[in-house]
């Protein structure tokens, strides 16, 4: 699971030297959709989720259809490894955004504390002369804000749902609001080889796999443990855009990744456990 999340940045930034980000976006949702969709309706997930259409709309339009559009947008001036970088806050503004659910305890404050010093540390980052690095980095700092709210949305009011049904629903969303922007940008001539296969990457193994697999992940190993796969993701990213792409990785930015991610980890690990809720059988 750290693998196929990890990947993204890099498959996108292959991507967008050739493909507008509408249209990659667009490929991204269709391709993973082509394959789950399938399976939820064969499964009986799909019914369940259509009384939930409000929420269902949100999570298609906000957490995927803008998000998925506005990381390539991103990548045309932030390095993947940056954008890996940026987007290992979720888990912190997640817990931050829990803060209005929760009482914080101080193995909890102090988390959101180092992660906020990981914050600074990569506005320490020196964007004079600069503009569209800053401008990248303001998109993606957008698109942590997205994906922090729909995990919350998925909690509080998706839980009870059975596993597919809802995610295959959004995308048929997110793939409805894209289609025409994507068609309005969409390539003239047929892309090359690396491109079509960063396409195909980011549609099998970054979107359809890992839906289907999260969940299987949290039923066999619980949900706790399964989030345990977001602190390794910016890792593989890192790596991929530095090895392979031969992007420049300061110290300021790993000093930020690796404040940020033990926040993340202390704040989420160290919230008070609620007692269980007993739902009844869908």
């Amino acid at each position: 699971m750290a693998v196929l999340w990890g990947v993204p940045y890099f498959f996108i930034k292959i991507a967008v030297s050739e493909v507008s980000p509408a249209a990659v976006a667009l490929i991204r949702l269709a391709v993973g959709l082509l394959v789950l969709l399938p399976l939820a309706w064969r499964l009986g997930y799909l019914r369940p989720a259509l009384p939930r259409w409000p929420w269902i709309l949100f999570l298609g339009v906000f957490y995927m259809a803008l998000p998925f559009t506005l990381i390539p947008i991103a990548e045309l001036y932030v390095p993947s490894s940056l954008t890996a970088i940026i987007i290992s806050s979720v888990p912190l503004l997640v817990a931050v955004f829990g803060l209005r659910w929760d009482r914080p305890g101080p193995i909890v404050v102090l988390g959101l504390v180092v992660g906020f010093a990981g914050v600074v540390a990569l506005v320490g980052i020196d964007f004079s002369g600069h503009p569209a690095l800053l401008l990248g980095s303001a998109i993606l700092a957008l698109v942590a804000v997205l994906y922090a709210i729909g995990p919350l949305v998925v909690a509080r009011r998706l839980s009870d749902l059975p596993p597919l049904g809802h995610p295959a629903l959004a995308m048929c969303i997110a793939v409805a609001v894209l289609a025409l922007p994507a068609a309005q940008q969409w390539p003239r001539a047929l892309p090359s080889l690396p491109v079509l296969g960063a396409l195909a990457g980011l549609g099998l193994l970054c979107t359809a796999a890992p839906f289907y697999l999260y969940y299987w992940l949290i039923q066999h190993a619980g949900a706790q443990r399964a989030t345990l796969v977001t602190y390794l993701n910016p890792g593989v990213a890192v790596l991929l855009g530095v090895l392979v792409l031969h992007e420049q990785l300061t110290l300021t930015a790993i000093l930020g990744l690796a404040l940020i991610l033990a926040g993340s980890w202390l704040a989420t690990r160290g919230r008070r456990r609620q007692p269980a809720v007993v739902r009844p059988a869908a």
